[in-house]
């Protein structure tokens, strides 16, 4: 559970009110994964600061730290990757595309000119995230 303010002055009633929730519904929390007063950090897999969400720096260095697909096996595990950071890919089905046909053909396995390009584009358009 994660309780964000915009004002440091309204986070002790937000706290607070969050609480009063959990005791309504007679639900508890462990005291021992309470943190207070973070700025950002990692939370179901993204960042949150300030700002807001924002990708997590891992997930996007496990893509460019990829090497091709040589196997239909490796192909699955980069769409899944892709699949994570998709919120933060402008037009991530597009980009995506020519692996997805790779997956359609699963029994021959050809990774051709254009899926190494998408993948070329993609490590190169993730490299040049705001973040990373």
């Amino acid at each position: 559970m994660l309780v964000k303010s915009k004002e440091t002055g309204d986070h002790v009633v937000d706290l607070e009110e969050t609480f009063s929730v959990l005791r309504e519904y007679r639900l508890k929390l462990n005291p021992a994964k309470y943190t207070f007063g973070v700025r950002g950090d990692r939370f179901l897999g993204f960042m949150v600061t300030q700002r807001g969400i924002k990708a997590n720096p891992l997930k996007i260095k496990a893509i460019l730290d990829m090497k091709a697909p040589t196997n239909v096996n490796e192909v699955q595990r980069l769409t899944g990757r892709i699949a994570t950071l998709s919120r933060f890919i402008s037009k991530a089905a597009e980009k995506s595309l020519s692996f997805f046909k790779v997956l359609r053909k699963a029994k021959t396995f050809e990774w051709d000119a254009p899926c190494e390009q998408a993948f070329e584009e993609l490590k190169s358009y993730l490299a040049g995230l705001p973040y990373w």
